[in-house]
């Protein structure tokens, strides 16, 4: 064991000395993409400053940088070696600017007096209560989040959701408040903006709210340096500037009849709802539309008809829009250029993908894949195969090397040209993991898990769809993880509630963890007495191994103890989606290559955003800079949140990859 230690502290210093940076999958000559700044971020911790920033595609190897607070440099050598991680020290007496200078792109933070220590706080404008028609008052907290660059500046700001107390899962009935989003500045530019509110778009009573129901894109779509916002709307929805589109006085809320008793006794209300489920509340009919807003002013660009529409909803499985309203989005470089929004419909039976372009003037359909529609995939099966197929979320990487994205949708995937590419035929699935598990591959994998009580987890071949190991299972497997958590084996370590323990990249056993006592629901294996997270993942500490992050608190593998240890328990914020239990957004958005935690407080007052305040040796590019990490950030808030994830290996394995400047 000793050995096996020496050998990765040697390999940690002699990655040190090196910026690690993406294997290009793309032609990024002609990829119309966001450009960031240099992400400069202060923190307060215990006296001190912890200052971080980007290093970019476009930075030389060991690129020199210097610090100034207030134009005063602080650095007595060019910063050249090691992470873009700097302490300030030195007291501050009020107020301070740091800059960060080289690169060809500069760039400042302002760091107020009264800043807290740990975090950025983000203030909110919470919206007022409302009245459901039967008399019931709801309130709202703050929800998943987005991060896109809405003005063209080189920063993110932040698009939030406003669930309502009563959003409802699809299998329920019931009235919900409608869903609202807000867009934020993250850093206020000035000493008396308070909260940084750009526009709020109220998607009004004929869109439910819950999990599946608003999955939104924020992207530059048009390649113009500015965010778009999209997503599905209805008559009814109300953009920044008071326009609403379609016809406002719409209501398709369903009611019981004129007479029809309260839900009891169950019989009375069951023959207003045949075949027994109630249906107050849902949306069963009534126009659809998906709808562009400018990133910057919240105000709607254009509208087309959402495809596929609703239609007879008993075709989708079930007649009370359980179903029907199963909704995902995504965006990805279709062409290998310009960047499309995907909205979909449906995966436990029949599936839809619409593919959509936005030229900043008008929607226009870039291809739709339909389960329904006669033909075979480039695998040889029935387009009519690919249904049924689907997981509560997907992944968007060019997974066959062509330089144009294709889209895993569970258990299949669709190529860049909307043809299915192949298909497992292992069903449904709550969870999935898209990246590069082993680091002597250029090649990207899939980790899966079924809700079939008969396919388990399956670890397969992006491309392909080959799979390369199995675990069958009896049981829902509802949650799955893959994160490079162990040094002393090569690549990435995956598990799932019933995987039996943690696995190789070759399927054995790494550590017999028992499994999960309720598979469909549980969020963590035990591992002696304490629990490893199947949640979420996270760069935290500064080493090449990955954290993991569940219920406002990172956590790490200790390997040689075969136990897990607290990192830090994030104080005063409440994670989101009941036992889902994932931030608003974790992603790099700021500073190094660590990931931030956004979280709202308990009131919803209040967002903060988490960064790191561990040194790194390591410089690694900006994680956004990597398209499908990108793109897996975009679609984090669609279904059951799954954590970013790159398109090339990080970790501390000897890798074949040529990331090493």
């Amino acid at each position: 064991m000793k050995k096996i230690a020496i050998i990765t502290l040697l390999f940690t210093i002699y990655c040190s000395l090196f910026t690690v940076t993406a294997q290009p999958r793309y032609d990024l000559t002609k990829l119309k993409h966001e450009r960031l700044d240099r992400g400069v971020v202060a923190i307060r911790q215990e006296g001190q400053v912890i200052v971080s920033w980007r290093t970019l595609a476009s930075d030389k190897p060991g690129e020199a940088f210097d610090l100034y607070r207030n134009g005063t440099k602080l650095n007595t050598q060019p910063l050249t070696k090691g992470g873009t991680f700097f302490i300030d020290s030195q007291p501050l007496s009020g107020d301070a600017t740091y800059e960060v200078r080289s690169g060809g792109r500069n760039g400042q933070f302002y760091l107020k007096a009264d800043a807290p220590d740990g975090y950025l706080a983000v203030n909110l404008q919470k919206p007022a209560d409302g009245v459901t028609p039967d008399g019931q008052t709801y309130t709202y907290s703050a929800n998943d989040a987005s991060v896109a660059d809405v003005d063209g500046d080189g920063q993110y700001e932040i698009i939030l959701k406003w669930d309502p107390s009563n959003a409802h899962d699809n299998a329920h009935d019931g009235f919900t408040g409608p869903t609202l989003f807000d867009c934020y500045k993250i850093m206020p530019q000035t000493d008396t903006e308070r909260h940084g509110l750009l526009w709020r778009i109220n998607m009004g009573i004929n869109i439910r709210s819950g999990a599946h129901y608003v999955p939104f894109i924020v992207y530059d779509l048009d390649g113009d340096g500015r965010a778009e916002f999209i997503v599905r709307t209805a008559d009814g929805t109300r953009d920044a500037k008071g326009k609403v589109i379609g016809d406002s006085l719409a209501d398709y809320r369903h009611r019981a009849p004129e007479g029809a008793t309260n839900p009891t006794p169950e019989k009375e209300w069951a023959k207003y709802n045949r075949p027994g489920r109630p249906k107050t509340g849902r949306i069963l009919e009534g126009p659809e539309f998906i709808t562009v807003f400018n990133g910057l002013t919240g105000e709607a660009m254009d509208s087309k008809s959402y495809i596929p529409e609703r239609g007879n909803l008993s075709d989708w499985g079930d007649d009370y829009a359980n179903r029907s309203d199963r909704m995902l989005a995504a965006v990805g470089y279709l062409d290998g250029t310009h960047a499309s929004a995907i909205f979909c419909r449906g995966y436990y039976t029949r599936t839809v993908i619409a593919a959509w372009d936005w030229d900043g003037h008008e929607l226009k359909q870039h291809w739709v894949f339909d389960t329904n529609d006669e033909g075979t995939g480039k695998d040889g099966k029935p387009q009519s195969s690919y249904a049924g197929q689907g997981n509560h979320n997907l992944r968007v990487a060019d997974v066959d090397g062509d330089g144009c994205d294709e889209i895993t949708y569970g258990s299949m995937c669709v190529d860049h040209d909307g043809r299915g590419l192949y298909n497992t035929g292992m069903g449904h699935g709550d969870a999935i993991h898209l990246m590069a598990f082993d680091p002597q591959s250029e090649e990207l994998q899939v980790w899966d898990c079924h809700e079939n009580r008969r396919d388990g987890s399956d670890f397969r071949n992006a491309c392909t769809g080959e799979v390369i190991f199995q675990i069958p299972s009896t049981s829902d497997v509802g949650r799955a993880m893959a994160a490079d958590i162990d040094p002393t084996n090569p690549g990435v370590e995956m598990w799932s509630t019933d995987s039996h323990g943690i696995r190789t990249i070759r399927g054995e056993v790494l550590n017999n963890a028992q499994d999960s006592d309720d598979p469909q629901h549980g969020n963590h294996l035990r591992l002696g007495g304490r629990r490893l997270s199947v949640n979420f993942g996270i760069w935290w500490d500064g080493d090449l191994l990955r954290e993991l992050l569940d219920h406002e608190t990172v956590t790490k593998y200790d390997w040689q103890q075969k136990t897990v240890r607290d990192i830090i328990k994030f104080e005063g914020v409440r994670f989101n989606n009941g036992t889902k239990s994932n931030p608003s957004l974790c992603a790099d958005i700021l500073g190094d290559w660590r990931e931030e935690v956004i979280a709202r407080t308990p009131d919803s007052s209040e967002l903060r955003i988490f960064v790191s305040t561990i040194p790194t040796d390591y410089r690694i590019n900006c994680l956004m800079e990597d398209i499908p990490y990108r793109l897996s950030t975009a679609a984090q808030n669609v279904g059951y949140n799954q954590p970013s994830e790159p398109g090339f290996y990080i970790g501390p394995d000897p890798t074949i990859h040529p990331f090493l400047k």
